[in-house]
């Protein structure tokens, strides 16, 4: 099996988690760290840098997805809030996902972020 058709079934995976979720009504940051698992070698190597349409970037956009109102969006933040200060090191590179795959998420990834005022 390629790595391509091997990434297409990751991310296929992925957002069948994430539809589970949606339909459960739940927000959990089980999801979002599986989401931002796919782009886990930029994070934590730099390379390579993710481009629309990558898994990575696919990935990314079912985050954006995710944050379809306000309470799901701050849920999402406090998730991506909760990696950043996990992964300290690789903070920059999470808050850069976004932008290089030309993302909005409705609020910057950055340490000191409130979810509390996202709207």
């Amino acid at each position: 099996m390629g790595i391509h058709r091997r990434r297409g079934l990751v991310t296929g995976a992925l957002m069948l988690i994430l539809l589970v979720t949606i339909v459960k009504g739940d927000m959990d940051c089980t999801t979002v760290t599986a989401l931002v698992a796919t782009c886990s070698n930029f994070i934590t190597y730099g390379t390579p840098e993710p481009m629309p349409g990558s898994p990575c970037c696919d990935a990314l956009l079912g985050l954006n997805n995710l944050g379809d109102s306000i309470d799901n969006r701050k849920a999402v933040c406090r998730c991506l809030m909760g990696l950043i200060t996990t992964y300290n090191p690789n903070a920059t590179a999470i808050a850069t996902l976004p932008g290089l795959c030309g993302i909005s998420l409705g609020f910057t990834i950055d340490p000191n972020t409130d979810c509390n005022y996202i709207i």
